[in-house]
C-alpha cells in the first residue's frame, strides 16, 4: 500500500531556469540533481517537509517522453508520485485489481530508487507513480 506522497512532478522546458525560479522566488534550495538516461530526463529534488517537488526536464531537448508531455501540454504538473514499501508486491496487487500499467516491471529512478508509472486511464486521469526509496532515503 501506499505509504505517503513521495513527490509531485513538474515537467519544465529548461531544468536551469525552473531551479533559478524554485531556490530564488520560493526559498528552496536544490536537494539532488541527476540525469536518469533510463527516463530520458534530467531531474532535480528540492523537500518540502518529508515529502519532495521533483523538477522534470528532457535531458535532450525535443526527445523523449517528458518532451512530448511539454509539446502537448506546456509546463505544469506531470505526475504524483506515491511512496511503497515494496514495489514488486504493489505492482502485483495493482495488475490483480486490472489497472493498466505503463510499467510492468520497476525500473531505475532518481537516487538509485525503484520506480514504476501506472496508465492515467486506469487512475482518474493522473499519471501516477510509485517509488520505493533505495535503503537509507
Amino acid at each position: 500500500m501506499f505509504t505517503r506522497i513521495d513527490h509531485i512532478g513538474i515537467a519544465v522546458e529548461n531544468i536551469d531556469d525552473a531551479l533559478a525560479l524554485y531556490e530564488r522566488d520560493f526559498n528552496l534550495g536544490e536537494v539532488y540533481r541527476q540525469t536518469v538516461l533510463e527516463q530520458g530526463v534530467d531531474a532535480a529534488l528540492f523537500d518540502v517537509g518529508e515529502n519532495h517537488v521533483e523538477l522534470i526536464a528532457p535531458a535532450v531537448p525535443g526527445e523523449g517522453t517528458v518532451a512530448k508531455f511539454l509539446a502537448k501540454n506546456g509546463p505544469g504538473m506531470h505526475h504524483v508520485a506515491y511512496q511503497v514499501d515494496d514495489i514488486d508486491a504493489e505492482l502485483a496487487r495493482i495488475k490483480e485489481l486490472g489497472m493498466k500499467l505503463i510499467d510492468r516491471e520497476a525500473r531505475e529512478g532518481i537516487r538509485n530508487s525503484r520506480v514504476a508509472f501506472l496508465n492515467p486511464r486506469s487512475t482518474g486521469g493522473v499519471l501516477t507513480e510509485l517509488v520505493e526509496p533505495a535503503k537509507g532515503h
